[in-house]
């Protein structure tokens, strides 16, 4: 409990505080185990789902179709449900033939585990730790699946050390993305360890994604336990030692910059002023995947500059640069169309951050991507 609540309760006596700090504990732990208890019944359903189209042979069975189809009926005949999109089904598909071979014990004979087991996985595999690799894969949200299934449908091990790993350190969802660039698995073994953890920390980053909606699951120095404000902060860092150092013209003016906009304050994530340019620069990083609402902030922070410190005769107007860790290009450059300031959107990755130089120019997508993933 932050102090601010303990200077604000109405009996400051010292039992009835640590009392109050006991209660939020346990009630943030039984919250992360209720909501990874609706994760976990969720995720068997998708599971059981994904080995039905597989077992059946669904697609060859009821035609190329099938996949629409099945979306189709199942919205009719559950018409409350959100989960049942034909991309969701082919996802829930894929996550059981990602898995299942690590999930499916083989009998045992004698106590020892079987050929047939072994050759399923190319390695003797424990009941502990086929008992763990449960756990991780149905402790993870289904939005962290996605991901995981997007970047390594091909490589089970790799997915696997990436779910231990989100369970192990508490990652969300874009903690996950950030590390998923990173060579982390190729550095730490490819091994998975015997380590038994049941649940997330209940004040991690990951507890706080499954408590945010319990019942919607439709949904560089860097290492484990850096939460996403820590991350953040260090990518501010880098961006700002590194354009303070290019030697281009840029001043460096402020990090969380406060803007009074009407009766709100803003903070803008970095503002620059760049000499060659005669022009003030805003900066928001985004550690997650691009959406379409953080083009109009950047935008709104671009105007709002332009009416609260541009100086008409003297500065050109604010460029807005948006960094973030993945894009859809489709959307970004419809993104930048919809937009009459002059905006930027580039992606990052933790482990090629730093370009060779910056042009005096507003650089197009292609060019500022080529500058942020040089070497």
């Amino acid at each position: 409990m932050a102090n601010e609540g303990i200077k604000s309760l109405s009996i400051l006596d010292k039992d009835y505080l640590q009392w109050i700090k006991e209660l939020s504990t346990r009630f943030r732990r039984s919250q992360v185990k209720a909501s990874v208890r609706v994760n976990q019944v969720m995720l068997q359903f998708y599971w059981e789902l994904g080995r039905d189209i597989v077992e059946k042979k669904a697609e060859s069975r009821w035609g190329s179709g099938f996949m629409k189809n099945l979306s189709r009926d199942l919205k009719e005949v559950n018409p409350d449900a959100t989960c049942f999109s034909e991309t969701n089904l082919l996802y829930m598909k894929n996550f059981y033939l990602l898995y299942q071979p690590y999930l499916q014990i083989a009998p045992q004979v004698g106590g020892q585990i079987t050929q047939q087991a072994v050759e399923q996985r190319e390695n003797a595999i424990t009941q502990q730790l086929v008992e763990q690799i449960q756990n991780d894969i149905f402790s993870t949200p289904w939005g962290h699946h996605v991901r995981i299934i997007d970047k390594f449908k091909e490589q089970p091990e790799k997915a696997l050390f990436f779910i231990h790993q989100t369970v192990e350190n508490g990652w969300s969802r874009d903690m996950l993305l950030n590390f998923m660039g990173t060579d982390l698995y190729e550095r730490q073994g490819k091994a998975l360890t015997n380590f038994q953890r049941t649940l997330p920390e209940e004040t991690s980053d990951l507890a706080r994604e499954l408590t945010k909606d319990p019942y919607d699951f439709a949904f560089t120095g860097i290492t484990g336990k850096y939460n996403e404000a820590l991350l953040k902060e260090k990518l501010l860092s880098n961006i700002t030692q590194f354009l303070v150092e290019l030697g281009t013209g840029f001043g460096y003016l402020g990090k969380e910059y406060r803007l009074q906009v009407g009766e709100r304050e803003q903070f803008i994530d970095l503002l620059f002023y760049n000499l060659n340019l005669s022009c003030y620069v805003v900066i928001e990083v985004k550690i997650g995947k691009f959406e379409f609402a953080d083009i109009g902030q950047l935008g709104g922070y671009v105007v709002a500059c332009n009416h609260t410190l541009r100086k008409e005769g003297r500065d050109n107007p604010t460029i807005g640069l948006l960094i973030c860790k993945e894009k859809d290009r489709v959307q970004a450059q419809y993104a930048l169309e919809s937009s009459s300031q002059p905006l930027a959107i580039s992606e990052y990755e933790l482990e090629k951050f730093y370009p060779e130089k910056v042009e005096g120019t507003i650089p197009t997508i292609e060019e500022i991507e080529t500058k942020l993933s040089a070497r």
